[in-house]
């Protein structure tokens, strides 16, 4: 597969001068709550109106969603409000279904884009289709998995193509439900620049709190736009309840974000310079996410020297550590007087972290 201006005609004939926003309920639930969301949202910047139909579960026993009932309710949504319709898909049979009902923007989750052959049954299904396809990024870290889903899309004569990040499933308790992680977003926008790319922060943060500023950053990194969860009544949504926002929140998200203007004479510059400047935030955040996990080590590390009654400072560990660090930063072009600087700041850190241990009671 490779990158086409084309991969983009289906957003950029949209003509939008704001991110593409898909928003709506997480769970179809009931008609009129689906309406009157939907009626809610009429005349704001939603451009296509989400409900899942079918709600893969990680356990059984919870809301599975109301399946294909749901689809007759996201019909009565278009011919009520005018919006675009759009719905997960995990089978042959989803994708069947959502055409008879004349879904316009069909998008594969993140659990079944894991699996190829899921992902072919689909492609299969959709083949030659003229609606719009995305497809969320895999559960786990893995850009040639989610590259593979779309190119098996793109082989079945799919026009009308996307990409949703997510964020990453990690074993790790963080501030998000799903590690942006990133890079991999941006890796792949740089292999493919043209694919439209949206963010989906409701899946990223699991809280409606923290949407606004991932969306940000989204933009700030040129994404095309965002997917956020929208409900008359959040707090007793039927899942997902503490990532999903009111759609009078949602007016307000889409107002307080900083959007470029395309028609400023120094765009192309400062569109540039943010989207480098977000990465180096990104980056940083890590850095500091990681400086944070390497204390605890050494938190660890003074626990243990405290109960067998050991010094602190290992001349001879720490200068093993220094030299193999010194060698490692000379293949990333960082020079050996930057690296001492560094990692001695971060050696007099962790040895203030175990000194305190072992001066405690």
């Amino acid at each position: 597969m490779e990158n086409k201006k084309e991969l983009r005609t289906w957003l950029d004939d949209m003509q939008l001068n704001h991110p593409l926003v898909i928003a709506g309920p997480c769970s179809a639930e009931t008609e009129a709550q689906v309406l009157k969301i939907a009626h809610e949202l009429k005349n704001t910047d939603v451009n296509y109106y989400r409900a899942g139909i079918w709600k893969p579960r990680t356990r059984p026993g919870n809301f599975e969603g109301v399946g294909a009932l749901g689809l007759k309710w996201l019909q009565k949504v278009k011919e009520e409000t005018g919006l675009k319709t759009a719905t997960e898909v995990a089978n042959r049979a989803h994708v069947e279904l959502a055409l008879e009902h004349d879904i316009d923007l069909l998008w594969i989750g993140a659990r079944s884009t894991v699996s190829p052959f899921i992902v072919q049954e689909i492609a299969d299904a959709l083949k030659g289709t003229d609606k719009v396809i995305l497809v969320k990024n895999p559960v786990n870290p893995d850009l040639p998995l989610w590259l593979g889903a779309i190119e098996r899309l793109a082989t079945s004569d799919i026009k009308k193509l996307g990409v949703i990040h997510r964020g990453f499933s990690t074993y790790e308790k963080t501030k998000y439900r799903n590690n942006p992680e990133w890079q991999l977003a941006i890796e792949l926008q740089t292999k493919f620049p043209d694919l439209p790319l949206i963010n989906d922060p409701s899946h990223i943060t699991g809280n409606r709190d923290m949407i606004l500023d991932i969306s940000q950053t989204a933009l700030d990194l040129n994404f095309d736009g965002l997917m956020i969860e929208t409900h008359v009544d959040p707090d007793n949504a039927w899942s997902d309840a503490a990532q999903q926002v009111t759609p009078k929140a949602l007016v307000q998200i889409m107002k307080d974000l900083k959007i470029r203007k395309e028609t400023d004479p120094e765009a192309e510059y400062n569109n540039e310079l943010n989207n480098l400047r977000a990465q180096i935030d990104v980056v940083d955040n890590q850095i500091i996410d990681l400086l944070g996990k390497r204390m605890k080590v050494a938190d660890g590390i003074g626990t243990l020297k405290k109960k067998k009654n050991v010094a602190v400072l290992q001349s001879k560990r720490w200068n093993e550590i220094l030299g193999k660090m010194v060698l490692e930063g000379e293949t990333k072009g960082l020079s050996e007087e930057f690296i001492l600087r560094m990692f001695k700041a971060i050696h007099q850190e962790s040895i203030n972290h175990q000194e305190k241990i072992l001066k405690s009671k």
